[in-house]
């Protein structure tokens, strides 16, 4: 099957640098590769875990949220101007 994926280009590199050293194509040393990975991740668990997300409690808002975008507008300038200011 022809599938187009992307390749982060260090893992690329070593990919290739593999294939080249065993004499085999870059589709081949891929297919080891992903075999060998999905078979590793199998291996230690026996199932793939679900993850769940633990929530805690941030408290109580210490500003307006019904303003929150004034705010934000007014803490960008005032970073603004600082950044300004020190480049003086």
């Amino acid at each position: 099957m022809r599938s187009t994926i992307r390749i982060d280009d260090d893992l690329l590199l070593e990919i290739r640098a593999r294939a080249r050293a065993e004499d085999v194509s870059l589709t081949r040393m891929l297919n080891r590769t992903l075999r060998a990975g999905l078979l590793a991740s199998t291996r230690k668990s026996g199932r793939p875990r679900h993850f769940k997300q633990r929530t805690v409690s941030m408290g109580r808002p210490r500003v307006d949220l019904d303003k929150a975008l004034a705010l934000a507008a007014r803490l960008e300038d005032d970073e603004v101007t600082r950044k300004l200011h020190l480049r003086k």
